[in-house]
Protein backbone atom coordinates (compact mmCIF):
# COMPACT_ATOMS: atom_id res chain seq x y z
CA UNK A 1 0.00 0.00 0.00
CA UNK A 2 1.36 3.44 -0.91
CA UNK A 3 2.55 5.66 1.86
CA UNK A 4 0.81 8.93 2.59
CA UNK A 5 2.35 11.78 0.61
CA UNK A 6 4.77 13.98 2.52
CA UNK A 7 5.20 16.35 -0.45
CA UNK A 8 4.46 19.97 0.44
CA UNK A 9 3.51 22.91 -1.73
CA UNK A 10 5.20 26.12 -0.63
CA UNK A 11 2.95 28.35 -2.74
CA UNK A 12 0.45 29.18 0.00
CA UNK A 13 0.36 29.76 3.77
CA UNK A 14 2.61 32.05 5.85
CA UNK A 15 5.90 32.68 4.08
CA UNK A 16 8.05 32.59 7.22
CA UNK A 17 6.47 29.32 8.35
CA UNK A 18 6.92 27.56 5.01
CA UNK A 19 10.58 28.52 4.74
CA UNK A 20 11.53 27.84 8.36
CA UNK A 21 9.63 24.56 8.62
CA UNK A 22 11.36 23.40 5.44
CA UNK A 23 14.76 24.72 6.53
CA UNK A 24 14.76 23.14 10.01
CA UNK A 25 14.98 19.53 8.75
CA UNK A 26 17.59 20.71 6.24
CA UNK A 27 19.59 22.18 9.12
CA UNK A 28 19.53 18.93 11.04
CA UNK A 29 20.22 17.00 7.87
CA UNK A 30 23.26 19.14 7.13
CA UNK A 31 24.35 18.70 10.73
CA UNK A 32 24.36 14.94 10.41
CA UNK A 33 25.94 15.18 6.96
CA UNK A 34 28.77 17.10 8.58
CA UNK A 35 29.07 14.28 11.12
CA UNK A 36 30.15 12.01 8.26
CA UNK A 37 33.39 13.94 7.82
CA UNK A 38 33.78 15.10 11.41
CA UNK A 39 33.52 11.58 12.83
CA UNK A 40 36.31 10.47 10.50
CA UNK A 41 38.49 13.41 11.52
CA UNK A 42 37.88 13.14 15.27
CA UNK A 43 38.46 9.41 15.42
CA UNK A 44 41.40 9.41 12.99
CA UNK A 45 43.04 12.38 14.73
CA UNK A 46 42.69 10.95 18.22
CA UNK A 47 43.50 7.31 17.47
CA UNK A 48 45.88 7.43 14.49
CA UNK A 49 47.82 10.70 14.98
CA UNK A 50 48.67 13.88 13.06
CA UNK A 51 49.97 12.23 9.87
CA UNK A 52 46.77 10.22 9.45
CA UNK A 53 44.75 13.34 10.19
CA UNK A 54 46.71 15.22 7.52
CA UNK A 55 46.03 12.41 5.04
CA UNK A 56 42.27 12.70 5.53
CA UNK A 57 42.40 16.51 5.50
CA UNK A 58 44.40 16.73 2.28
CA UNK A 59 41.79 14.58 0.53
CA UNK A 60 38.94 16.95 1.45
CA UNK A 61 39.25 19.52 -1.35
CA UNK A 62 39.76 16.74 -3.89
CA UNK A 63 36.64 14.94 -2.74
CA UNK A 64 34.61 18.13 -3.08
CA UNK A 65 36.12 18.67 -6.51
CA UNK A 66 34.92 15.25 -7.65
CA UNK A 67 31.46 15.26 -6.09
CA UNK A 68 30.73 18.99 -6.42
CA UNK A 69 30.10 18.80 -10.15
CA UNK A 70 27.53 16.03 -9.85
CA UNK A 71 26.02 17.67 -6.78
CA UNK A 72 25.42 20.77 -8.89
CA UNK A 73 23.61 18.70 -11.50
CA UNK A 74 21.27 17.36 -8.79
CA UNK A 75 20.44 20.97 -7.88
CA UNK A 76 19.35 21.50 -11.48
CA UNK A 77 17.14 18.42 -11.29
CA UNK A 78 15.52 19.76 -8.13
CA UNK A 79 14.72 23.08 -9.83
CA UNK A 80 13.05 21.31 -12.77
CA UNK A 81 11.00 19.01 -10.51
CA UNK A 82 10.11 21.87 -8.15
CA UNK A 83 8.73 24.09 -10.91
CA UNK A 84 6.51 21.31 -12.29
CA UNK A 85 5.32 20.45 -8.79
CA UNK A 86 4.50 24.11 -8.14
CA UNK A 87 2.58 24.24 -11.44
CA UNK A 88 0.86 20.89 -10.60
CA UNK A 89 2.05 19.47 -13.92
CA UNK A 90 2.42 15.85 -12.80
CA UNK A 91 2.96 14.43 -16.30
CA UNK A 92 6.17 16.42 -16.83
CA UNK A 93 7.11 15.98 -13.16
CA UNK A 94 7.02 12.20 -13.64
CA UNK A 95 9.25 12.42 -16.71
CA UNK A 96 11.72 14.70 -14.91
CA UNK A 97 11.85 12.37 -11.90
CA UNK A 98 12.75 9.25 -13.90
CA UNK A 99 15.25 11.12 -16.07
CA UNK A 100 16.93 12.46 -12.92
CA UNK A 101 17.39 8.95 -11.51
CA UNK A 102 18.75 7.57 -14.80
CA UNK A 103 21.17 10.47 -15.07
CA UNK A 104 22.26 9.98 -11.45
CA UNK A 105 23.13 6.33 -12.07
CA UNK A 106 25.29 7.28 -15.06
CA UNK A 107 27.04 10.02 -13.08
CA UNK A 108 27.67 7.78 -10.07
CA UNK A 109 29.32 5.08 -12.14
CA UNK A 110 31.44 7.64 -13.98
CA UNK A 111 32.55 9.26 -10.72
CA UNK A 112 33.57 5.89 -9.29
CA UNK A 113 35.83 5.25 -12.27
CA UNK A 114 37.36 8.74 -12.23
CA UNK A 115 38.06 8.53 -8.50
CA UNK A 116 40.06 5.34 -8.91
CA UNK A 117 42.03 6.39 -11.99
CA UNK A 118 42.87 10.03 -11.25
CA UNK A 119 43.66 9.84 -7.51
CA UNK A 120 47.49 9.46 -7.61
CA UNK A 121 48.01 12.19 -10.18
CA UNK A 122 45.78 14.73 -8.43
CA UNK A 123 47.24 14.10 -4.97
CA UNK A 124 50.74 14.62 -6.34
CA UNK A 125 49.66 17.66 -8.35
CA UNK A 126 48.52 19.57 -5.26
CA UNK A 127 51.73 18.81 -3.42
CA UNK A 128 50.43 16.41 -0.78
CA UNK A 129 53.37 15.85 1.62
CA UNK A 130 55.28 12.68 0.79
CA UNK A 131 54.93 11.32 4.30
CA UNK A 132 51.13 11.26 4.04
CA UNK A 133 50.71 10.57 0.31
CA UNK A 134 50.30 6.75 0.51
CA UNK A 135 47.68 7.02 3.26
CA UNK A 136 45.83 9.81 1.43
CA UNK A 137 45.67 7.65 -1.67
CA UNK A 138 44.16 4.73 0.25
CA UNK A 139 41.53 6.99 1.84
CA UNK A 140 40.65 8.67 -1.46
CA UNK A 141 40.24 5.47 -3.46
CA UNK A 142 38.15 3.63 -0.88
CA UNK A 143 35.96 6.71 -0.41
CA UNK A 144 35.15 6.73 -4.11
CA UNK A 145 34.09 3.10 -4.13
CA UNK A 146 31.02 4.60 -2.47
CA UNK A 147 30.58 7.34 -5.10
CA UNK A 148 27.43 5.76 -6.57
CA UNK A 149 25.83 5.72 -3.12
CA UNK A 150 26.74 9.36 -2.52
CA UNK A 151 25.49 10.53 -5.94
CA UNK A 152 22.22 8.60 -5.71
CA UNK A 153 21.53 9.83 -2.17
CA UNK A 154 21.97 13.43 -3.33
CA UNK A 155 19.84 12.68 -6.38
CA UNK A 156 17.00 11.17 -4.32
CA UNK A 157 17.32 13.86 -1.66
CA UNK A 158 17.06 16.56 -4.35
CA UNK A 159 13.85 14.98 -5.66
CA UNK A 160 12.25 14.74 -2.22
CA UNK A 161 13.25 18.28 -1.28
CA UNK A 162 11.93 19.64 -4.59
CA UNK A 163 8.60 18.08 -3.60
CA UNK A 164 8.73 19.97 -0.31
CA UNK A 165 9.76 16.95 1.78
CA UNK A 166 12.83 17.76 3.86
CA UNK A 167 11.80 15.51 6.76
CA UNK A 168 12.41 12.05 5.31
CA UNK A 169 15.90 12.85 3.95
CA UNK A 170 16.72 14.04 7.48
CA UNK A 171 15.58 10.77 9.04
CA UNK A 172 17.57 8.70 6.55
CA UNK A 173 20.66 10.84 7.01
CA UNK A 174 20.50 10.47 10.79
CA UNK A 175 20.38 6.69 10.43
CA UNK A 176 23.32 6.61 8.01
CA UNK A 177 25.37 9.08 10.07
CA UNK A 178 24.95 7.02 13.21
CA UNK A 179 25.96 3.97 11.20
CA UNK A 180 29.06 5.78 9.98
CA UNK A 181 30.12 6.78 13.50
CA UNK A 182 29.50 3.28 14.84
CA UNK A 183 31.57 1.71 12.05
CA UNK A 184 34.39 4.24 12.63
CA UNK A 185 34.52 3.36 16.31
CA UNK A 186 34.40 -0.37 15.67
CA UNK A 187 36.94 -0.49 12.83
CA UNK A 188 39.44 2.15 14.03
CA UNK A 189 39.06 2.46 17.81
CA UNK A 190 38.11 -1.20 18.27
CA UNK A 191 40.12 -3.16 15.72
CA UNK A 192 42.86 -0.60 15.08
CA UNK A 193 42.48 -0.42 11.31
CA UNK A 194 43.90 2.59 9.41
CA UNK A 195 42.31 5.52 7.59
CA UNK A 196 40.98 3.23 4.86
CA UNK A 197 38.47 1.94 7.41
CA UNK A 198 37.14 5.48 7.89
CA UNK A 199 36.56 5.79 4.14
CA UNK A 200 34.91 2.36 4.04
CA UNK A 201 32.56 3.32 6.87
CA UNK A 202 31.53 6.44 4.97
CA UNK A 203 30.94 4.52 1.73
CA UNK A 204 28.73 1.93 3.46
CA UNK A 205 26.73 4.69 5.15
CA UNK A 206 26.19 6.52 1.86
CA UNK A 207 24.72 3.43 0.23
CA UNK A 208 22.44 2.97 3.24
CA UNK A 209 21.04 6.52 2.99
CA UNK A 210 20.53 6.12 -0.77
CA UNK A 211 18.67 2.84 -0.24
CA UNK A 212 16.32 4.39 2.31
CA UNK A 213 15.50 7.29 -0.03
CA UNK A 214 14.91 4.88 -2.89
CA UNK A 215 12.44 2.89 -0.79
CA UNK A 216 10.54 6.10 0.02
CA UNK A 217 10.21 7.07 -3.66
CA UNK A 218 9.11 3.55 -4.63
CA UNK A 219 6.25 3.76 -2.08
CA UNK A 220 5.16 7.36 -2.75
CA UNK A 221 1.72 8.30 -4.19
CA UNK A 222 1.28 7.43 -7.85
CA UNK A 223 1.79 10.91 -9.30
CA UNK A 224 5.22 11.28 -7.66
CA UNK A 225 6.21 7.61 -7.45
CA UNK A 226 9.41 6.17 -8.91
CA UNK A 227 8.80 3.18 -11.21
CA UNK A 228 12.01 1.25 -12.03
CA UNK A 229 10.71 0.27 -15.48
CA UNK A 230 10.32 3.97 -16.38
CA UNK A 231 13.89 4.95 -15.50
CA UNK A 232 15.40 6.31 -18.70
CA UNK A 233 16.91 9.46 -20.16
CA UNK A 234 14.22 11.62 -21.77
CA UNK A 235 16.06 14.15 -23.97
CA UNK A 236 13.84 17.22 -23.35
CA UNK A 237 13.98 16.69 -19.58
CA UNK A 238 17.69 15.95 -19.61
CA UNK A 239 18.29 19.24 -21.43
CA UNK A 240 16.39 21.13 -18.73
CA UNK A 241 18.24 19.36 -15.93
CA UNK A 242 21.61 20.05 -17.54
CA UNK A 243 20.77 23.69 -18.37
CA UNK A 244 19.84 24.31 -14.73
CA UNK A 245 22.43 22.04 -13.14
CA UNK A 246 25.50 22.38 -15.36
CA UNK A 247 26.27 25.97 -14.26
CA UNK A 248 26.07 24.90 -10.60
CA UNK A 249 28.18 21.82 -11.30
CA UNK A 250 30.82 23.80 -13.16
CA UNK A 251 30.77 26.43 -10.43
CA UNK A 252 31.30 23.82 -7.72
CA UNK A 253 34.12 22.15 -9.63
CA UNK A 254 35.93 25.34 -10.56
CA UNK A 255 35.67 26.69 -7.02
CA UNK A 256 36.92 23.33 -5.80
CA UNK A 257 39.89 23.63 -8.14
CA UNK A 258 40.58 27.04 -6.62
CA UNK A 259 40.34 25.51 -3.15
CA UNK A 260 42.71 22.73 -4.22
CA UNK A 261 45.12 25.53 -5.13
CA UNK A 262 44.53 27.01 -1.67
CA UNK A 263 45.17 23.59 -0.13
CA UNK A 264 48.40 23.24 -2.11
CA UNK A 265 49.61 26.51 -0.58
CA UNK A 266 48.68 25.28 2.89
CA UNK A 267 50.58 22.07 2.12
CA UNK A 268 53.73 24.17 1.63
CA UNK A 269 53.76 24.87 5.36
CA UNK A 270 54.02 21.16 6.26
CA UNK A 271 51.91 18.34 7.76
CA UNK A 272 51.13 20.27 10.97
CA UNK A 273 49.56 23.10 8.96
CA UNK A 274 47.59 20.58 6.90
CA UNK A 275 46.33 18.85 10.05
CA UNK A 276 45.44 22.07 11.89
CA UNK A 277 43.67 23.68 8.94
CA UNK A 278 41.88 20.40 8.25
CA UNK A 279 40.54 20.44 11.80
CA UNK A 280 39.33 24.00 11.37
CA UNK A 281 37.54 23.01 8.13
CA UNK A 282 35.44 20.57 10.14
CA UNK A 283 34.52 23.27 12.65
CA UNK A 284 33.78 25.61 9.76
CA UNK A 285 31.47 22.99 8.26
CA UNK A 286 29.21 23.28 11.30
CA UNK A 287 29.34 27.07 11.08
CA UNK A 288 28.09 26.89 7.50
CA UNK A 289 24.95 24.91 8.42
CA UNK A 290 22.55 27.89 8.39
CA UNK A 291 24.13 28.98 5.12
CA UNK A 292 23.44 25.74 3.32
CA UNK A 293 20.01 25.02 4.83
CA UNK A 294 18.54 28.41 3.91
CA UNK A 295 20.12 28.46 0.44
CA UNK A 296 18.66 25.00 -0.29
CA UNK A 297 15.28 25.99 1.15
CA UNK A 298 15.22 29.13 -0.98
CA UNK A 299 15.95 27.18 -4.17
CA UNK A 300 12.91 24.94 -3.57
CA UNK A 301 10.73 27.82 -2.38
CA UNK A 302 11.58 30.05 -5.34
CA UNK A 303 11.22 27.31 -7.98
CA UNK A 304 7.80 26.25 -6.68
CA UNK A 305 6.45 29.79 -6.37
CA UNK A 306 7.71 30.91 -9.74
CA UNK A 307 6.31 27.73 -11.28
CA UNK A 308 2.93 28.77 -9.78
CA UNK A 309 3.51 32.40 -10.94
CA UNK A 310 3.45 33.68 -7.34
CA UNK A 311 6.02 36.38 -8.10
CA UNK A 312 5.46 38.76 -5.19
CA UNK A 313 5.43 35.87 -2.74
CA UNK A 314 8.74 34.63 -4.19
CA UNK A 315 10.33 38.04 -3.69
CA UNK A 316 9.18 38.38 -0.07
CA UNK A 317 10.40 34.87 0.73
CA UNK A 318 13.80 35.63 -0.77
CA UNK A 319 14.31 38.64 1.51
CA UNK A 320 13.14 36.72 4.58
CA UNK A 321 15.45 33.77 3.89
CA UNK A 322 18.48 36.00 3.38
CA UNK A 323 17.93 37.86 6.66
CA UNK A 324 17.53 34.63 8.64
CA UNK A 325 20.62 33.05 7.12
CA UNK A 326 23.05 35.95 7.61
CA UNK A 327 21.88 36.51 11.20
CA UNK A 328 22.37 32.88 12.20
CA UNK A 329 25.68 32.60 10.34
CA UNK A 330 27.14 35.63 12.09
CA UNK A 331 26.09 34.44 15.54
CA UNK A 332 27.82 31.13 14.86
CA UNK A 333 30.87 32.94 13.49
CA UNK A 334 31.23 34.96 16.69
CA UNK A 335 31.00 31.75 18.74
CA UNK A 336 33.67 30.05 16.60
CA UNK A 337 35.95 33.08 16.99
CA UNK A 338 35.91 32.91 20.80
CA UNK A 339 35.83 29.12 21.25
CA UNK A 340 38.25 28.20 18.44
CA UNK A 341 41.09 26.97 20.71
CA UNK A 342 38.79 24.46 22.42
CA UNK A 343 37.06 23.36 19.22
CA UNK A 344 40.29 22.78 17.28
CA UNK A 345 41.94 20.95 20.21
CA UNK A 346 39.07 18.44 20.25
CA UNK A 347 40.34 16.97 16.96
CA UNK A 348 43.68 15.98 18.46
CA UNK A 349 47.05 16.58 16.88
CA UNK A 350 50.09 18.48 18.16
CA UNK A 351 49.87 21.90 19.80
CA UNK A 352 51.56 23.41 16.74
CA UNK A 353 48.86 21.93 14.48
CA UNK A 354 46.15 23.38 16.73
CA UNK A 355 47.73 26.83 16.48
CA UNK A 356 47.37 26.79 12.68
CA UNK A 357 43.70 25.93 12.96
CA UNK A 358 43.04 28.62 15.56
CA UNK A 359 44.77 31.24 13.41
CA UNK A 360 42.56 30.35 10.47
CA UNK A 361 39.41 30.49 12.62
CA UNK A 362 40.33 33.92 14.02
CA UNK A 363 40.83 35.26 10.50
CA UNK A 364 37.71 33.89 8.81
CA UNK A 365 34.87 33.27 11.26
CA UNK A 366 33.61 36.84 11.71
CA UNK A 367 32.88 37.00 7.97
CA UNK A 368 30.43 34.08 7.85
CA UNK A 369 27.57 36.52 7.22
CA UNK A 370 29.06 37.39 3.82
CA UNK A 371 29.29 33.74 2.86
CA UNK A 372 25.68 33.21 3.93
CA UNK A 373 24.48 36.11 1.81
CA UNK A 374 26.30 34.90 -1.30
CA UNK A 375 25.02 31.34 -0.96
CA UNK A 376 21.43 32.49 -0.41
CA UNK A 377 21.61 34.69 -3.49
CA UNK A 378 22.98 31.74 -5.46
CA UNK A 379 20.10 29.56 -4.21
CA UNK A 380 17.55 32.20 -5.24
CA UNK A 381 19.02 32.59 -8.70
CA UNK A 382 19.07 28.81 -9.26
CA UNK A 383 15.46 28.51 -8.14
CA UNK A 384 14.59 31.26 -10.64
CA UNK A 385 16.21 29.32 -13.45
CA UNK A 386 19.16 31.71 -13.67
CA UNK A 387 21.92 29.34 -12.62
CA UNK A 388 24.50 31.03 -14.84
CA UNK A 389 24.45 34.16 -12.63
CA UNK A 390 25.94 32.53 -9.49
CA UNK A 391 28.23 30.49 -11.72
CA UNK A 392 29.88 33.57 -13.22
CA UNK A 393 29.92 35.55 -9.96
CA UNK A 394 31.47 32.76 -7.93
CA UNK A 395 33.87 31.69 -10.65
CA UNK A 396 35.15 35.25 -10.95
CA UNK A 397 35.33 36.03 -7.22
CA UNK A 398 35.99 32.66 -5.60
CA UNK A 399 38.22 31.21 -8.27
CA UNK A 400 39.99 33.71 -10.54
CA UNK A 401 40.44 36.49 -7.98
CA UNK A 402 41.11 34.11 -5.07
CA UNK A 403 43.81 32.20 -6.94
CA UNK A 404 45.37 35.36 -8.37
CA UNK A 405 45.47 37.01 -4.94
CA UNK A 406 47.24 34.07 -3.33
CA UNK A 407 49.66 33.52 -6.21
CA UNK A 408 50.75 37.17 -6.20
CA UNK A 409 50.71 38.13 -2.52
CA UNK A 410 52.26 34.97 -1.09
CA UNK A 411 55.21 35.48 -3.44
CA UNK A 412 56.01 38.69 -1.58
CA UNK A 413 54.61 37.78 1.88
CA UNK A 414 55.21 34.03 2.37
CA UNK A 415 53.08 33.56 5.51
CA UNK A 416 50.05 31.31 5.88
CA UNK A 417 47.75 34.18 6.97
CA UNK A 418 47.85 35.44 3.39
CA UNK A 419 46.08 32.22 2.38
CA UNK A 420 43.50 32.59 5.17
CA UNK A 421 42.53 36.11 4.10
CA UNK A 422 41.68 34.90 0.59
CA UNK A 423 38.26 33.76 1.82
CA UNK A 424 36.79 36.87 3.50
CA UNK A 425 38.17 39.11 0.75
CA UNK A 426 36.52 37.14 -2.05
CA UNK A 427 33.28 36.68 -0.06
CA UNK A 428 33.09 40.48 0.14
CA UNK A 429 33.43 40.82 -3.62
CA UNK A 430 30.71 38.24 -4.36
CA UNK A 431 28.40 39.98 -1.86
CA UNK A 432 28.76 43.25 -3.76
CA UNK A 433 28.18 41.58 -7.15
CA UNK A 434 25.07 39.70 -6.02
CA UNK A 435 23.58 42.80 -4.41
CA UNK A 436 23.92 44.83 -7.60
CA UNK A 437 22.30 42.05 -9.67
CA UNK A 438 19.48 41.45 -7.16
CA UNK A 439 18.51 45.13 -7.06
CA UNK A 440 18.78 45.90 -10.77
CA UNK A 441 17.58 42.74 -12.57
CA UNK A 442 14.14 41.24 -13.26
CA UNK A 443 15.10 37.84 -11.88
CA UNK A 444 11.60 36.72 -10.81
CA UNK A 445 10.48 35.85 -14.37
CA UNK A 446 13.35 33.43 -15.01
CA UNK A 447 11.33 30.20 -15.21
CA UNK A 448 8.49 31.32 -17.52
CA UNK A 449 10.14 30.31 -20.79
CA UNK A 450 11.42 27.02 -19.36
CA UNK A 451 7.97 25.99 -18.08
CA UNK A 452 6.49 26.74 -21.50
CA UNK A 453 9.19 24.76 -23.30
CA UNK A 454 8.72 21.77 -21.02
CA UNK A 455 5.02 21.57 -21.86
CA UNK A 456 5.61 21.37 -25.63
Amino acid sequence: MAQKSSATLMTDGPIWKRIIMFAIPLFWGNLFQQLYNTADTLIVGNFLGSNALAAVSSSGPLIFLMVGFFGGLSIGAGVVIGKYFGAKDFNNLNKALHTTVAFGICCGLLLTAIGQIAAPQILKLIGTPNEVLPVSLVYFRIYFFGALGFVMYNCFMGILQALGDSRHPLIYLIVSSMTNIALDLILIAGFGFGVGAAALATAISQFLSAGLCLHKLLKSPEEIRLYPRKIRLIPCMLRQIISNGLPAGLQNSIIAIANVFVQSNINRFGPLAVAGCGSYSKVEGFGFLPVTCFSMALTTYISQNLGAKEYERAKKGAVFGILCSITMAELIGISVYFFAPYLITAFGGDAAAVSFGVAQAKTISLFYCLLAYSHCMAGIMRGAGRATVPMFVMMACWCVIRVSYIAIIIHFIPVINVVFWAYPLTWTLSTIAFTVYFLKSDWIHGLEKQVGAGNK
